[in-house]
């Protein structure tokens, strides 16, 4: 209920990892945003400072993610935000990470086009058994 939703517009930075896992399919990668700006001094768009976030998908969007998304392509993902503050290393050194749990991704269509294929859903073999006990 309380979650923070964000939504981010940016390029992928690493490939997909994906994994089946026994909770079902799971995929990440490093997404790369960067704000742009108009800055009147130089009279030009410039390029903020990027941050990076690691975002995790799972389920069938994790499948759909690692068989359409490669490195570079640019991608709008909204989901919930979540920032970990690891414990200090030997130097004591304290790393801060911010994930997103995605609940969709797609491609960002305002820098090129996308060709959508929807997925056929099988039936499981339980309703597969169901069905044909039915009969």
């Amino acid at each position: 209920m309380n979650d923070t939703q964000v939504t981010l517009v940016g390029c992928v930075a690493t490939r997909i990892d994906y994994k089946d896992t026994v909770n079902g399919p799971s995929a990440r990668f490093r997404f790369a945003v960067t704000p742009r700006y108009f800055d009147k001094r130089a009279e030009a768009w410039t390029d903020g400072t990027t941050s990076f976030y690691t975002v995790w998908a799972r389920r069938s969007l994790a499948v759909n993610l690692a068989g359409s998304v490669s490195v570079g392509e640019p991608l709008v993902v909204h989901g919930r935000l979540r920032v970990r503050e690891d414990p200090p290393d030997g130097e004591g050194k304290r790393w801060i990470s911010a994930e997103i749990d995605a609940t969709a991704i797609g491609h960002d269509l305002n820098r090129g086009t996308a060709a959508f294929r929807r997925v056929v859903k099988t039936d499981t073999p339980l309703m597969a058994t169901q069905k044909a006990s039915v009969v």
